[in-house]
């Protein structure tokens, strides 16, 4: 028998999960020290900062319809 999958919504459309997840990962990299650790989770913030940009120009209701 094969598993049912979870059709559960998020809570949280994915604009505000991906600024809480920047928030978060923000205020941990401010608590280490210079390092490649606090590097990698600024780097991770950007990505989700870009990724939070990139869903609200797609999802914006400009932009045309493709064709």
């Amino acid at each position: 028998m094969t598993k049912k999958r979870n059709r559960t919504r998020p809570a949280l459309s994915l604009q505000e999960r991906l600024t809480k997840f920047t928030q978060d990962a923000r205020a941990a990299a401010k608590s280490l020290p210079a390092g490649t650790e606090r590097h990698t989770l600024l780097q991770k913030v950007r990505d989700g900062e870009a990724a939070a940009e990139m869903e609200r120009l797609l999802s914006s209701p400009g932009l045309p319809n493709p064709k």
